[in-house]
């Protein structure tokens, strides 16, 4: 097992959200910050957001925002990060939440989120990254999306052996666990170099 110090989340900014969603997103900012661990993510202070950022803020974390100059305002970026980077253009952004993370974590969210996680996972499979993407699954938001990347393995749009890229759950700790255990499949070369 082998810790993963630096952890960027992915997550939704929508208000009036169930609290479901919210208290998981707080928790596994509370996780990261009592297990020494790094929050990276899009520096939003709505939303699972703004909750999984005070989640770790509160419990005395290190937090570092990563945010495009268009999205970097008083109502949308929090004001209480560790560190705050900005980027002129949402991809340098997310070029940027990918390189410092050292695992991945999908909280529920919309397309920005699916943008995200989608992106960790091409790079997975180009490997472009050797890290765990993870699905926080929280009231079985992600069933359909986990059931839709088991069709396309069925029907051979993804290789079998890239299910082993991601995992879910829908206990924060337990996902963080995972994600210490994740070995890289040791060859994803045939994507690559099929004729």
């Amino acid at each position: 097992m082998t810790k993963r110090h630096f952890i960027t989340v992915f997550a939704g900014s929508a208000d009036h959200l169930a609290p479901v969603y919210l208290e998981a997103a707080y928790r596994l900012g509370q996780l990261l910050a009592e297990q020494g661990r790094v929050l990276v993510y899009g520096a939003g202070k709505t939303g699972l957001m703004g909750a999984v950022a005070d989640g770790a803020l509160e419990h005395g974390g290190e937090v570092i925002g990563v945010i495009n100059d268009d999205l970097n305002k008083p109502n949308l970026a929090h004001s209480g990060l560790t560190e705050l980077e900005t980027f002129r253009d949402i991809q340098s952004r997310q070029k940027r939440m990918l390189e410092l993370g050292q695992a991945y974590i999908a909280l529920p969210g919309g397309f920005g989120t699916f943008y995200e996680v989608c992106e960790a996972l091409t790079w997975a499979q180009l490997r472009m990254h050797h890290n765990g993407v993870g699905f926080l699954n929280t009231n079985g938001y992600y069933d359909p999306m986990l059931t839709m990347l088991d069709r396309a393995i069925a029907d051979h749009f993804i290789y079998a052996s890239h299910r082993a890229l991601y995992m879910a759950s829908s206990d924060p700790a337990e996902l963080l666990a995972k994600l210490d255990d994740y070995h890289a499949p040791a060859d994803l070369s045939h994507w690559v170099e099929r004729k």
